[in-house]
């Protein structure tokens, strides 16, 4: 009984110490897996080691290759354990989808190797990194980066690797031809189950059907990662549902969704259930699609804001084609709702599915299909509204349509035609835009070719130097002399491109510099205006005392302005001084409206930092004219200036005042227009620089507090040089 007692007493408590284990466990295992790539090399040398042991302390092992290269499935926060005969173990923690090299220094001593060997090496992963960076953003600048790559690369596996990454960027911009040329190379250099798998979504995508999924079914399956198999089975099921073969489809998205739940791979099992409905769908099975796409909601709703509206928006057309016309319009109204939150953090551009005009338009073309024609005009007109607000000509021409059938029906013919004579003007106007983006894609098209066409004579020009060099230990030295005379060709059309890339660089460094000077040049003339206009007022009242004062100080704050016009950055000391001339000017102009302090931190050294001229002024305007001017009482302006890091400082202006909502809703359209003519000038400003500077500014705009006057809080971050 004594003995039953105690063991009881200490199962009771261990016990949430192993819940709390348990919860850790559960909580690796939901965290998804990627592959992250490395290499192992002599610190000194740069030469690679092969046959190095490569350890997760989840389980996973690997070694390096005769390249000291390696890939291995890992979760963030795993800790690789590197292990050889010839060096001291290394542990590392794994942060995020990263590049991983490894320098050590080897116990025992090996030959040393060319330094041009290590040099070209280091050039060659720097010229990677650089064009996966640009992967997303600038095609033809990251097809340059990986020209650069592929003439420093001195090995197979660096071949494949850049080729690789060269698909990539072709998948990225759909030049699926490209694509596929491209992963097909690197498979010749060196074959890997992960290009494999691309090849075969390439394939897919370039509508080469059959080839896809030969492809796919070519892959060795018990070869792959549990990651990797699921992602097999989803692209087939891809293939066969873009060929209309839904039982096919349906049976791979099933094998996914079985590997994806047996091993947790949770954003799988979210997109797993939405296709396998679609594909029910598409087959007429409404009622199976029913449930999967209830599945998928429930799933979607425990990710992220913007995966459970993409979710919302499947599931709203899924109802709409089989006539659930309430449903679909309580989720796209609920889509609505949701995207105001995801574009307060991110830009969504007009090609995506859940921008605010196509989910207005679409709600008003269910309320047309239901019958319902007062609602259906009020919502596509809110989608004209947005339309226009962000230059959409495709939704405004389809929902001015859609009004003109509506009135038709109704029988209001007059309205109906006026409404079809606006959408014959939005055809005309979208038919001179189309012809635009035609033209724009043709030529960066033809770009593009040219690129991968000089990349393609980079490899033969290889190939043909590599089967030269062969020939050298047989032929004599006259033909040696040829060979090395086309290296010495190669060598100068690199150079000629490298200097065509210096002067390219350059040339953007000058278009930004001329960006930065006319963005300055539209500083808004609205303060000027004003403080002239209160000189004339003190002048009619005969009070010339005050208006030679105000004019002084507004003298002063302009040829200060002017001095510095010129300046990319000036002096933080200097920018406080005219912060302060500014605001005592706005000051004794609404001295009954608010107060103000400036307070700079006495830990911050006004002299080391530099901030762009002007930069905080119209956040100050903005804080006096549309947040402390409407205020009932008397309003209160805060400037503070802190240090954040040694090489940091935040400045955060805040007011009291109504808040930027209601101020909204009492501007006028020209000065709504105005204002965000001029917050627009700061973005770019601000957008311009970080490019120049490397992330020099940052700036962050939020509501003050939880009052009736929840007042505007402005947070700007500078970085030291």
């Amino acid at each position: 009984m004594q003995f039953s007692f105690k063991y009881g007493l200490l199962l009771w408590l261990f016990l949430p110490l192993q819940i709390v284990m348990a919860q850790q466990e559960a909580k690796k295992v939901l965290e998804p897996t990627f592959t992250v790539r490395g290499s192992v090399r002599e610190s000194d040398t740069y030469k690679p080691i092969a046959k190095v042991n490569i350890e997760v302390n989840g389980g996973a092992y690997t070694m390096t290759s005769l390249n000291g290269t390696f890939n291995i499935q890992v979760k963030k926060g795993d800790e690789l354990t590197i292990r050889h005969k010839d060096f001291e173990t290394v542990y590392y923690t794994i942060k995020d989808d990263e590049r991983i090299t490894v320098e050590v220094k080897p116990a025992v001593q090996q030959n040393p190797i060319n330094s041009k060997f290590k040099k070209d090496v280091k050039a060659f992963n720097a010229m990677i990194d650089s064009a996966a960076f640009y992967l997303k953003k600038d095609a033809q600048k990251s097809i340059q980066f990986m020209t650069e790559a592929l003439s420093q690369s001195n090995s197979i596996s660096e071949n494949a690797q850049a080729y690789e990454l060269l698909a990539d960027v072709y998948m990225q911009w759909k030049q699926y031809d490209l694509a596929v040329s491209n992963y097909r190379i690197s498979i010749q250099n060196n074959a890997t189950n992960d290009v494999r798998l691309k090849l075969a979504k390439a394939y897919e995508h370039n509508k080469n059907y059959q080839e896809s999924i030969d492809t796919y079914n070519g892959i060795k399956k018990a070869e792959l990662s549990k990651y990797q198999l699921t992602i097999l089975y989803e692209g087939l099921g891809d293939t066969y549902s873009s060929i209309k073969k839904y039982d096919n489809s349906i049976t791979s998205y099933k094998q996914a969704l079985e590997v994806a739940q047996k091993h947790l791979i949770k954003p799988k099992i979210t997109d797993l259930n939405s296709k396998i409905a679609q594909a029910y769908n598409a087959s007429g099975k409404v009622e199976k699609a029913q449930n999967y796409f209830d599945n998928s909601l429930n799933l979607a709703s425990k990710e992220n804001k913007k995966r459970a509206i993409e979710e919302k928006v499947t599931v709203a057309d899924f109802q709409n084609s089989n006539r659930g016309y309430e449903t679909e319009i309580q989720l796209r109204k609920e889509v609505l709702k949701g995207v105001e939150d995801i574009e307060m953090d991110s830009t969504i551009t007009n090609e995506s599915p859940l921008t605010s005009q196509k989910q207005n338009y679409k709600i008003g073309s269910a309320y047309y299909l239901k019958g319902d024609y007062t609602n259906a005009i009020n919502y596509l007109e809110k989608s004209i509204i947005e339309a226009d607000k962000k230059e959409d000509l495709i939704v405004k021409k389809d929902a001015t349509k859609k009004i003109s059938d509506i009135y038709e029906d109704a029988g209001e013919y007059e309205k109906a035609l006026s409404k079809y004579r606006e959408y014959t003007e939005i055809v005309d106007e979208l038919y001179v835009k189309k012809e635009q983006e035609i033209s724009q894609a043709a030529r960066f098209s033809r770009d593009i070719a040219t690129k991968q066409n000089r990349i393609t004579s980079l490899e033969t020009d290889r190939e043909l130097s590599q089967s030269k060099y062969q020939l050298t230990s047989e032929r004599n030295k006259r033909q040696e002399l040829i060979i090395y005379s086309l290296i010495g060709g190669l060598v100068l059309l690199l150079f000629t491109a490298y200097f065509m890339y210096k002067s390219i660089k350059q040339q953007k460094f000058a278009n930004n510099l001329l960006a930065l000077k006319s963005l300055r040049s539209q500083m808004n003339p609205h303060f000027i205006f004003n403080a002239l206009n209160s000189v004339n007022s003190f002048i009619a009242s005969n009070d010339e005392r005050t208006a030679n004062k105000y004019l002084s100080d507004f003298s002063q704050l302009m040829r200060s302005v002017l001095e510095n016009s010129d300046e990319d950055f000036i002096p933080l000391k200097k920018e406080i001084e005219l912060l302060e001339l500014y605001t005592k000017l706005e000051h004794f102009r609404f001295k009954d409206k608010f107060d103000y302090t400036i307070n700079v931190d006495e830990n911050v050294n006004v002299d080391e930092f530099q901030i762009p001229p002007m930069l905080l002024q119209p956040y100050i305007e903005n804080a006096v004219w549309h947040g402390l001017r409407y205020k009932a009482e008397k309003g209160h302006l805060d400037i503070n200036i802190t240090k954040k890091s040694d090489n940091e400082i935040r400045i955060t202006i805040t007011d009291d005042g109504i808040g930027r909502d209601k101020s909204k809703k009492l501007k006028t359209d020209h000065q709504k227009k105005q204002n965000s003519k001029g917050m627009g000038n700061i973005k770019k400003r601000v957008a311009i620089l970080n490019e120049m500077y490397k992330d020099k500014v940052d700036v962050f705009v939020d509501d003050f507090q939880d009052t009736e006057d929840v007042g505007t809080s402005v947070v700007v971050t500078i970085k030291k040089d």
